[in-house]
Parts: structure tokens; C-alpha cells; sequence
């Protein structure tokens, strides 16, 4: 698929980060997009920036869902058939996903069950119910959002991360798997899996806002313990101050991303285009896979975490 122009693509979680920049790109040139997410507010304004760029003609719309629910996916799936008047589409971007759940030990299943659900059953949900719109189209592309916690279960030492690496471990190796099972039974559709480093996006705060109900919304007791797991001693910090610390590391986050989200979509759309079917994004991703590779015993000690704090752009 050299060419997205007249193709009609489906992104979930567009309402911001690599999901708006994936919608807008496309957009611009010349694609339908169907997108959903679970903020109607946020994909009201990323339908509003693709109509500005868009070329004369170009179809978009929009639909709220969660896609760790099954009848919102095929509802959603029923709605871009109706609403663009299709019984096919070309392109299916499973990036929506959450942060959360991070100790399957003394966290809260809830958190851990919401996440692992939005992050893999969004994925496998979604593939289900557009599968019969790809296979009617004369070429498809699926591109699955994995992440480097994908193929390195870990954010730093002292920082548990459990329900989120296992659910992009199984985005991994459901693209994998699916990769033989397409060639064996529907050929023309191809697939991707995209393993992204750090990216300047909002994903800590709209997933506190997915879990809690709002931006705003900070589990302190649970924050006190991460970062005293971090070596910072919190024993005289006030609520106010460990929120005030959270918001702080959550915009270094954002605003100090080797990789901006605009970026990401580019590097993502490449790789479509040339057919790779495993695209890594930011040379932080492209350093772990090589270090992971190179030495996976070594992957999860002090000194490994030390080069990557050094060579990566992450402070872990």
C-alpha cells in the first residue's frame, strides 16, 4: 500500500497523541478516517483539526467507545459502515491504550484488569470486528500498537509495571502469530506491530482520567510509594506537594520525549507504506531493541539500566 490516498482507515484512541496525529496525517492525505475514543470531547477536536487539513472530499467520522467493551467495538464497527457508506476498509490502527495497574502484587485489580483489557482485548476486539470489512477490500493493512514494554518489562528499577508490559507482550505476539495465519488465509491483508519508545503525549493523564474520572484524579497513597521506591523521601511531603511532584514529572514526560507523537505517526506511516512488519519508533526503542537482543539475561540489571539512562534520553 504505496499510496493512502482513497483508502478508508480506522483509529481507535484518536481523540489525542499518536491516535490524533495518525488520523490527521492520514487526513491530509487523501484517506476517510473512521475514528473512535472514549473522550468525545478530545475526537470532537481531532475531527475538527483533520477537516482543516483535509483534502476536498475527505470523509471523517466518529464514534465514542471503549474498546475493552465487545458490543462498543461492534457498535462502532456497525456505525463506520453506516456512516461512510462501506462495506470494506483498508487500514485498521489498534492504538488505543491506557497506563495503570502497575503492581499485580498490592495494586488494585481493577486498575490492573481495566488496563490489561483496554491495552490487548481493545486490540483483539477490534481485529475481530473489522477482519470482514478488511477482507473485502482489495489490499489491508492491520497495525497493532505494542510498545518496548512489548520486549522489556520495565520502566526503571523500583517501578512495578505489570498490566500494561503484559498486555503489549501479547499485542506483540498476537501481530506475530497473525502475520501466517493472514498469508495462509487472506493474503492481501498485511500486518505491522509498532514498538514505540517514550512519546510526548498526555497518556498518564488521560488514562487518570479513564480510571478516576478525571485528570486531576491522583491515587496518593499509591504515588508516596513510588517514589519512595524511587529513593525520594517523602515522609515530610504534603498531599498538595506529592500531587504538585506527579503533575511536574508527568509534563518532564511529555515535554522531554526523545519522540513528539507527530513524529511517531510519521515513522508509523513509513513503515506501512514500505510493508515492515515490526517498526520501531525513536531511537530509544531502536537502543533498547538492540540491548535487549544483544544480552536478554542482562536486560534487568543495574548496569543495563545505567546505559540506557546514559544513551536513551529516559530518566529511569
Amino acid at each position: 500500500m504505496k499510496s493512502f490516498e482513497g483508502k478508508i482507515a480506522v483509529v481507535t484512541g484518536a481523540g489525542s497523541g499518536m491516535g490524533r496525529e495518525l488520523a490527521l496525517q492520514l487526513a491530509a492525505m487523501g484517506c476517510d478516517v473512521a475514528m473512535c475514543d472514549v473522550f468525545p470531547d478530545n475526537m470532537a477536536e481531532t475531527k475538527r483539526l483533520c477537516l482543516a487539513q483535509a483534502r476536498q472530499g475527505t470523509r471523517i467520522s466518529t464514534f465514542t467507545a471503549d474498546v475493552s467493551i465487545e458490543d462498543q467495538v461492534l457498535g462502532f464497527a456497525e456505525a463506520v459502515k453506516r456512516d461512510l457508506a462501506t462495506d470494506r476498509i483498508h487500514l485498521l490502527f489498534n492504538n488505543a491504550g491506557i497506563g495503570g495497574g502497575g503492581s499485580f502484587v498490592d495494586g488494585s485489580r481493577a486498575d490492573w484488569e481495566k488496563t490489561f483489557s483496554v491495552c490487548w482485548y481493545g486490540v483483539y476486539y477490534c481485529t475481530r470486528a473489522f477482519l470482514p470489512l478488511l477482507k473485502k477490500a482489495d489490499q489491508g493493512h492491520i497495525v497493532n500498537t505494542s510498545s518496548v514494554n512489548g520486549f522489556w518489562a520495565s520502566l526503571g528499577r523500583g517501578v512495578p509495571h505489570t498490566a500494561y508490559c503484559a498486555a503489549k507482550f501479547a499485542v506483540k505476539g498476537f501481530t506475530e502469530a497473525l502475520m501466517t495465519d493472514l498469508s495462509l488465509n487472506a493474503p492481501h491483508i498485511k500486518c505491522s506491530v509498532v514498538m514505540p519508545g517514550r512519546i510526548g503525549t498526555d497518556i498518564r493523564a488521560n488514562s487518570r482520567r479513564f480510571l478516576r474520572g478525571s485528570e486531576a484524579a491522583i491515587d496518593i497513597s499509591a504515588a508516596r510509594k513510588m517514589l519512595a521506591a524511587q529513593g525520594i523521601d517523602v515522609a515530610g511531603f504534603s498531599d498538595d506537594q506529592i500531587r504538585e511532584r506527579l503533575v511536574e514529572m508527568e509534563r518532564r514526560f511529555r515535554e522531554g520525549a526523545p519522540t513528539t507523537a507527530a513524529e511517531a505517526a510519521t515513522i508509523i506511516l513509513d513503515g506501512v507504506r514500505a510493508e515492515r512488519w515490526r517498526i520501531l519508533v525513536g531511537k530509544d526503542a531502536e537502543f533498547l531493541d538492540e540491548r535487549v537482543r544483544a544480552a536478554p539475561e542482562d536486560a534487568y540489571s543495574p548496569a543495563f539500566y545505567e546505559a540506557f539512562r546514559n544513551n536513551a534520553g529516559w530518566r529511569i
